[in-house]
């Protein structure tokens, strides 16, 4: 009979102890069972309260026995105290109070770590947005290497010719990848992106010779004035001649590029039978150049700028025939409009050599050239500074009010008309601006040499205005 007590007792235990343990893990007791659970746990409250008073009493009567140590009697109480708790019903209505009074901890516990978080995407934002600029700074660095570099020649010591052909209906694109693969310059790319900010569209087919030390402006030059319908000797240079440069500082890149000297080309200049040969050739060209008086050198402004080839085996005579006859080629089309307009070719040409220098943009050319025009059907002088500078024989940036007395038929402060002849070699599109001016009443205008911009005036007093607002050197130094 005591065993199944004991039995009894150990199921109860057994029971009452599954079913804390599945109601802390939320589980549902069924209907059925809560009277026998109820049942269960009365005789379990019962069993255990007559265990207890049999450990007390077994406890008691060991006391009585032998006085025990200290240490045994905690270790029976902490046990003791373990069983009570064991047995006790969990008291589940104190959770949502123990909630309840750790909720401003746990809130406070949140804030600091929603806190850290934010501290450690900051950091992370802060690393990815310098890594971010830093790469975009290394790449822009990069990138204006590789245009500044695009943009100088491939090798400023390597002067030798190579043939490249350029075919027909070439696209820019296509033209500046086949330099690049001519290996005459450093990127297509560039060059490509170059002759479209420089509005260079006209590029000719055709066999051309080019060398790698050329800059982007010689080789877009060359382009622009065509090759040759067949393959040529490779020259052993090239010389450019650039827009606006005369015979003084053409003799200089002859003699930079070429075996022949600076002098040996003046004397060439000044040779009165080498001209009347250039003449027999070219008539139309040179007629009025024969006619001219006072003039420096009689070919001055009939060398055309532009870049050309060099060979060693050929004389100085057929080397400047070339700039000649690329002169008379340009020209040849203009001669109906020399004449409608009542003009001579030497007239043309000495008005564009004024237009190259004074005006950089093509419509400020136009209007330039027609306030010459102007002046010159009210009889005035011309006053351009470029023909001073001419009749000194210097270049040099300003103008004195001492050098406009100098004594020169070039002088165009002292003289009327038009002067003896060009005082440059004037480019196409000042030759054009000439012969097709833009209509106007102007009679003045002044260049801001910082700006480039040109200002027009009717009158005198209007002209010195702008003089005063964009020169604002009226007191020691003259301005056209």
């Amino acid at each position: 009979m005591a065993e199944d007590n004991q039995n009894n007792q150990d199921h109860s235990k057994s029971s009452f102890k599954d079913q804390v343990l599945r109601s802390l893990r939320g589980e549902e007791i069924g209907n059925d069972d809560s009277a026998s659970s109820e049942h269960n746990a009365q005789n379990l409250s019962h069993n255990n309260e007559a265990e207890y008073n049999q450990v007390d009493h077994v406890q008691s009567h060991k006391q009585e026995e032998s006085a025990p140590s200290e240490e045994i009697y905690s270790v029976g109480s902490r046990s003791a105290e373990h069983h009570a708790k064991q047995n006790e019903q969990p008291d589940f209505a104190a959770k949502p109070e123990l909630e309840k009074h750790q909720g401003p901890k746990n809130e406070e516990s949140n804030k600091r770590t929603r806190k850290k978080e934010d501290r450690i995407v900051s950091r992370i934002v802060l690393i990815v947005a310098s890594v971010l600029i830093l790469v975009i700074a290394i790449f822009g660095f990069t990138f204006y290497k590789y245009v500044d570099a695009g943009l100088q020649p491939l090798d400023k010591k390597n002067s030798k010719l190579v043939q490249v052909h350029i075919p027909e209906d070439s696209s820019n694109k296509k033209i500046a990848n086949i330099l690049e693969e001519s290996k005459v310059i450093k990127s297509g790319l560039v060059f490509n992106y170059y002759a479209k900010f420089k509005n260079l569209t006209d590029f000719q087919a055709g066999y051309y010779q080019m060398s790698p030390d050329m800059t982007l402006d010689d080789i877009g030059a060359l382009l622009r004035e065509g090759g040759t319908a067949e393959p040529t000797q490779l020259a052993d240079g090239k010389v450019t001649i650039p827009e606006g440069f005369d015979i003084e500082k053409i003799g200089e890149a002859i003699e930079k590029n070429t075996d022949f000297k600076k002098n040996q080309f003046i004397e060439l200049m000044k040779d009165q039978a080498f001209f009347d040969s250039m003449k027999e050739k070219y008539p139309e060209l040179l007629a009025s150049a024969a006619e001219a008086k006072d003039v420096r050198y009689r070919l001055e402004g009939y060398l055309f700028p532009a870049t050309y080839d060099y060979y060693k085996e050929s004389k100085l005579e057929e080397f400047v025939e070339q700039m000649i006859a690329k002169s008379n080629s340009v020209m040849e089309p203009f001669i109906p409009m020399v004449h409608a307009k009542g003009m001579t070719v030497q007239q043309v040409l000495t008005l564009a050599s004024l237009v190259e220098k004074e005006g950089v943009k093509e419509e400020d050319r136009k209007k330039i050239a027609q306030v010459f025009f102007n002046r010159v059907a009210a009889n005035m002088p011309l006053q351009s500074d470029i023909s001073i500078l001419y009749a000194l024989g210097e270049h040099k940036e300003l103008v004195t009010y001492k050098d406009l007395e100098v004594d020169s038929p070039y002088n165009l402060y002292k003289n009327t008309g038009y002067g003896p002849g060009p005082f440059n070699s004037p480019s196409e599109q000042a030759i054009n601006a000439v012969l097709n001016p833009a209509p106007n009443n102007y009679l003045y205008f002044v260049a801001d040499i910082s700006t480039g911009n040109v200002y027009f005036a009717e009158t005198y007093e209007e002209h010195q205005e702008f003089v005063d607002k964009y020169v604002n050197n009226t007191d020691t130094e003259k301005s056209e």
